[in-house]
């Protein structure tokens, strides 16, 4: 007898100083959705000094660590509780266009997606500007977003050896997920192409340029078909 795999939300302590929430199931947008409706109710906790949505989670880190099991426990069920009862947030933010210049120098790994996928460069690069990416999270570094939608013809497993120092900009395959780096440093993706824009600026409030609700559209500038 076939039955339908079920999935259970996983809490796990991160030291004493946090407790990290996964959200049951595949990624997709109205689990994210939920989560960033969760992150505004449990933010209110007196135990919770931040509330921190991640891709499928959640990291609320600690203003008054629980001290005993019982409290610990309480928060827990708190946590569970608000997954159970919140509902999909649908944050309404803006579209940000990204011309993107496929291929080249700025995209040296176009070529291994092409060979993963068995597709061509024109269809990688049209499957990947179809989509219009929602930001579901920040992190990995100041001004990244996490987006989601990528059409899964093109998903292309991260590299064996990641690359030491990506230049911002880079336009990165890796899994089911793609993403614009906000600024150099070390990757395990697959760079497909490159842009140009600041992601992050320290002065403004708030600094990333991009917030969950927002939305890319990657923007054909150009194709170079020599890596």
């Amino acid at each position: 007898m076939n039955r339908a795999k079920t999935y259970s939300p996983n809490l796990t302590l991160l030291g004493t100083t946090a407790l990290l929430f996964e959200a049951p199931g595949p990624l997709e947008l109205a689990p994210q959705q939920r989560i960033w409706a969760m992150a505004g109710r449990l933010q209110a906790l007196p135990e919770v000094r931040e509330a921190v949505p991640g891709m499928n989670n959640l990291m609320l880190t600690f203003a008054r660590p629980p001290r005993t099991l019982a409290a610990l426990q309480a928060l827990e069920a708190s946590v569970l509780q608000a997954w159970e009862e919140t509902e999909p947030l649908p944050l309404q933010g803006r579209i940000i266009e990204l011309p993107v210049v496929y291929g080249g120098a700025g995209g040296p790994h176009l070529a291994d997606v092409v060979t993963h996928t068995g597709l061509s460069i024109d269809e990688v690069v049209a499957l990947h500007c179809a989509p219009l990416y929602p930001v579901y999270a920040l992190g990995s570094h100041p001004g990244y977003c996490y987006l989601g939608g990528m059409d899964e013809r093109i998903a292309t497993p991260r590299r064996a050896v990641p690359i030491v120092n990506l230049p911002g900009g880079s336009v990165s395959i890796g899994g089911v997920q793609t993403g614009v780096s906000a600024s150099a440093g070390p990757s395990g993706w697959n760079t497909i192409g490159s842009t140009t824009m600041d992601f992050f600026h320290p002065e403004q409030d708030p600094p990333a340029v991009l917030q969950p609700g927002d939305c890319v559209r990657f923007r054909v500038q150009d194709i170079v078909r020599t890596c």
